[in-house]
């Protein structure tokens, strides 16, 4: 039950990041563009998503466990780490060169571009040699 609602989940996910267009590179980049011709459509998405997100983190904060799970999975790392901040840098700075994140970024393979393809698979690529560090 809990990977039939994982694919659901998923594929809602997706069709989020279709809609709102998050999968086309060229409307993040003019969004995270702000020096030229900003285009402040994706504020929206963000807003509308704090707007749906935020009453059900406080809803799930006041439950002892979800309702399809034995616990939450809430990471408890606090601290702030160089391995974070670097792992930060990259994300903004692939996200802010090429307009496409993880999420985005794999779901837009339906659409079988070859630019999504390459992101993806040096994606995994840098995270076979991040997983390399951890060992």
């Amino acid at each position: 039950m809990n990977k039939i609602v994982s694919i659901i989940c998923g594929i809602i996910f997706g069709i989020g990041l279709v809609i709102s267009e998050m999968i086309n590179p060229e409307k993040v980049l003019g969004f995270l563009n702000i020096f030229s011709e900003w285009d402040p459509s994706l504020a929206f998405v963000m807003i509308g998503a704090l707007i749906v997100s935020t009453p059900l983190f406080h809803m799930f904060k006041k439950m002892d466990k979800p309702l399809l799970c034995s616990n939450f999975l809430i990471s408890n790392v606090k601290e702030i780490d160089k391995r974070l901040i670097i792992g930060s840098m990259l994300f903004g700075a692939g996200w802010g060169l090429v307009g496409l994140c993880p999420g985005p970024a794999i779901t837009s393979l339906a659409l079988f571009n070859i630019s999504s393809i390459a992101f993806v698979f040096w994606m995994f690529i840098g995270f076979y040699i991040a997983s390399k560090f951890n060992a």
